[in-house]
């Protein structure tokens, strides 16, 4: 039972905490008062987030070549690509009203009079143009794409995109992405997914969306509480934990026929509960958190289920483990300073030392996919806010701040963006924000609590 593994540890209220982390509550609901932390030895420098700059992309109207696509699925496919852009941030799409060349796409093929205005789209204000011809095969539609830099008039990118004919949503995603990436030298994120976890059915499921927050469907339908998404690195399956039976166990959902759905890791340290899975870069290992004698701990296995590592070794509560991109470090939450705080350790456990000292209550850390950030929720006057803290633990900044608590933050795999869940809006939704708190978009807008986002690697 989860009342029995987190009894006998050192603070009653930070069991409260704990115990309302497990089940998705949020940890004011548990502890009505912050606890004082110790001081730091050595100050923080807190930083406000700057803004930022994108470039503009004429997306022209492509060009069909052989047997008709159909004028409307073309322009459709024109706006899922501006869409796409638009989600990124990073290259907006250019008005159509500032066009001063044709807004249909020339042969992709140069030499075959496929040459750009340059001097026009430059005055238009467009850094790229986007041009391509799109083609049937069988049920598949194919894209032959252009990116033009305007500036040196020279191509950027060129190469086809390839995908069913009735999913225009994810063919469009696909080529921002590639455009967001011949401009910025960072893929975008249009076509990833996020896994969260929601009760609109009145049961605690796991849910796939787009990470716009289109296609919302639901992995898993047991009606057995489900908590914590992981997704694989390979983005084949999802690993989250199963409260089926009472104590929490590993469960894998996947759309890959090679891996089976269902319970796994059953026979690694039988009776123990095992919850909070994160895998390493590698794919092939996972911290895990499981309980000694009472007290929560840190564990490292193989994915195929050896005998595990015991990497924490304390009285004290030792949760939340996040991998550092390189697979050599861990950043944990741990209360054995007498309130939760953030701190790093090696792979094998050594090595360990505390990083945040500023704030009473830190909790849920994660890595960014370049290792140059931490994000994590502070407790701030009875709800929770997200900061960035660097590894060394100098820079220590909020990157949103609002009266309602926002938690559980995620990083997408371009590290341009984070996806929380908030309760601005009276419950919890799941949001996306760029790294720097600007560009909020809220996704879920359902019935029900929609908790702990995970978001996807690049699909491959």
């Amino acid at each position: 039972m989860i009342s029995h593994f987190l009894s006998g540890t050192r603070s009653a209220r930070w069991c409260a905490v704990a115990l309302a982390s497990v089940l998705g509550l949020s940890a004011n609901s548990a502890v009505a008062k912050d606890i004082d932390a110790e001081r730091a030895p050595l100050p923080t420098l807190e930083v406000a987030p700057g803004g930022g700059s994108s470039f503009r992309a004429a997306v022209l109207r492509f060009r069909t070549v052989g047997e008709s696509v159909g004028d409307q699925r073309v322009e459709d496919l024109r706006d899922e690509i501006e869409r796409g852009l638009m989600f990124s941030s990073e290259v907006l799409p250019l008005d159509h009203a500032a066009y001063l060349a044709p807004e249909e796409s020339p042969a992709v093929d140069s030499e075959q009079g496929g040459a750009i205005d340059c001097d026009s789209w430059k005055q238009s204000g467009a850094d790229a143009v986007v041009l391509g011809e799109v083609r049937r095969e069988g049920s598949l539609l194919r894209a032959d794409l252009r990116i033009v830099d305007v500036a040196r008039c020279a191509d950027l990118k060129t190469g086809k995109v390839t995908g069913d004919r009735d999913k225009l949503s994810t063919l469009g995603r696909t080529i921002a992405d590639e455009t967001v990436e011949a401009l910025t030298g960072l893929r975008g994120v249009a076509s990833t997914e996020i896994a969260f976890i929601s009760d609109r059915t009145g049961h605690r499921e796991l849910y796939v969306m787009s990470a716009d927050g289109r296609d919302q469907r639901p992995a898993t339908g047991s009606r057995t509480l489900k908590m914590f998404p992981e997704w694989t690195p390979d983005g084949k399956a999802v690993l989250y934990t199963n409260y089926d039976g009472g104590q929490p166990a590993f469960s894998i959902t996947s759309r890959d026929p090679e891996i089976t759905p269902g319970p796994i890791l059953r026979s690694l340290m039988p009776g123990l509960p095992k919850y909070r899975g994160r895998f390493d870069p590698s794919g092939k290992e996972l911290a895990m958190v499981s309980s000694v004698e009472g007290a929560a701990e840190i564990f490292r296995v193989k994915r195929k289920g050896s005998e595990p590592r015991r990497l924490t070794n304390h009285p004290a509560i030792d949760i939340s483990p996040s991998w550092s991109p390189d697979g050599r470090q861990i950043v944990f939450c741990s209360d054995r300073s007498g309130a939760p705080q953030l701190y790093i350790m090696d792979r094998d456990g050594g090595n360990i030392r505390r990083l945040t000292y500023t704030g009473s209550y830190n909790s849920a850390p994660v890595w960014s996919p370049d290792g140059r950030w931490i994000a994590y929720e502070t407790r701030v006057r009875g709800q929770f806010d997200l900061w960035l803290i660097d590894p060394s633990g100098q820079i220590n900044f909020p990157i949103v701040q609002h009266a309602r608590s926002d938690e559980a933050p995620s990083w997408s795999p371009d590290g341009r963006k984070i996806a929380f869940s908030s309760s601005r809006r009276g419950r919890y939704d799941i949001y996306v924000m760029d790294w720097n708190g600007e560009n909020l978009q809220r996704l879920t807008a359902r019935s029900g609590k929609n908790i702990q986002p995970d978001w996807g690697p690049q699909p491959r």
